[in-house]
């Protein structure tokens, strides 16, 4: 990172850090939250304008449109994550960031003046449509299994299926749809709500920080005019691999930065509770744990850096964005683990967001590939590589 990259990051990065300190932690305990305890849009919409305010609403996209490197977002995105709900308030959280991202790389201009535009500016949510009902064997970690199709009629596209676990597509504005035509996947672009998508149910989940839920919807008849296809029939796994690998990234960074601030709590509970005689620090058990903390944070961070490197290079980091999901969630859930350890009784109530934060890094070890996938997939490229090194 350059030194006027890297001052220009650092700025960015304390802004955005004093806004979610200040500003955005008094507000989790604000009551606008829906059936499942999920942020309501009112409670989203005044943090945005007051990050608006502030100047730290969509950090990692510059004045120009020009987009941080992978290095520089991973520093910015981490601070957000300082409360559950700093993502939100700052516009870099899951799937919007994500799919900021996919469009700001390969959308075409009418695409990014119609759908990136309004998510840039923190005035509309998007949704990821690819995940798939299990029960009725639809497309999960497995892409290929994907039993939406599509079919052209005229100048549109025609689209039907179902769809499992999509992250706020309720109060989404803006739709990425995966389907299956005779070519291959393919991904479309679509106005929403859509009265040929229907929400079928949002269950109750193990997490609480998103907008709208996980959904099930059915597509019936979704009529979608053939420009607003991202490249070509078949293209859409393509188009997904741009997308995943910086998203992975994406989570992790903001993960770390919940799980700095977990550990902050409940190094605060350790150096004032008082039990057997001494502070709660003073107790190996106790204190050996929070060493433990400050040991899987900074591992975590360093396999985040180096793995934005990567990406940084122009490289799609499939592989080193697998080894990293796995590192860093797996390696945030013992962080939060201890910290709810450390506190006891008080590490599982809402009191602090510590309970959440455990609650959340649980579920991010299944969310963009369970870290039994990645590691299957790696397995996949170790052989390969094998077989290249003793084939003569």
């Amino acid at each position: 990172m350059s030194g006027v990259g890297a001052e220009r990051t650092r700025e960015i990065a304390d802004r955005v850090e004093r806004f979610v300190r200040d500003v955005v932690v008094p507000f989790e305990r604000d009551p606008r939250r829906d059936h499942h305890d999920c942020p309501k849009d009112e409670l989203v919409t005044e943090l945005r304008e007051l990050a608006r305010a502030a100047g730290v609403l969509t950090p990692h996209i510059l004045a120009d449109g020009s987009h941080l490197s992978q290095g520089e977002t991973a520093i910015v995105l981490a601070k957000t994550g300082l409360s559950p709900l700093g993502p939100l308030a700052c516009n870099t959280a899951a799937p919007d960031e994500g799919n900021m991202y996919l469009l700001g790389k390969i959308g075409s201009s009418e695409i990014k003046e119609r759908f990136l535009k309004p998510l840039v500016e923190g005035r509309a949510r998007s949704a990821f449509f690819m995940t798939e009902p299990a029960e009725e064997g639809g497309a999960g970690s497995d892409p290929s299994m994907m039993k939406t199709t599509c079919r052209p009629d005229g100048n549109q596209w025609v689209v039907n299926g179902r769809k499992a676990f999509i992250t706020g597509a309720r109060g989404a504005r803006v739709g990425i749809v995966m389907a299956k035509a005779e070519e291959g996947a393919c991904m479309f672009l679509v106005d929403l709500p859509d009265p040929a998508i229907t929400i079928d149910h949002v269950p109750n989940t193990i997490d609480s920080s998103m907008p709208g839920g996980h959904a099930v919807v059915t597509i019936r008849n979704l009529r979608i005019p053939a420009d607003q296809m991202l490249g070509q029939p078949g293209e859409g796994f393509k188009y997904a691999q741009v997308r995943l690998a910086p998203a992975r990234l994406s989570h992790c960074m903001r993960w770390l930065g919940a799980c700095i601030r977990a550990n902050e709590i409940a190094t605060n509970y350790a150096n004032r509770r008082q039990a057997f005689g001494k502070t709660l620090i003073d107790h190996e058990g106790v204190g050996f744990m929070l060493a433990d903390n400050l040991i899987d944070l900074k591992q975590a961070e360093l396999m985040i850096s180096w793995c934005a490197s990567v990406l940084d290079t122009g490289s799609l980091g499939t592989n080193e964005s697998s080894m990293a999901k796995v590192a860093v969630s797996e390696a945030l859930m013992r962080v939060a683990d201890r910290c709810v350890q450390v506190m006891g009784g008080s590490g599982v109530t809402n009191e602090t967001i510590v309970e959440q934060v455990f609650r959340e890094v649980r579920a991010f070890r299944i969310y963009d590939g369970p870290t039994e996938v990645h590691k299957w997939s790696l397995a996949k490229k170790i052989k390969r590589d094998w077989q290249k090194r003793v084939t003569p």
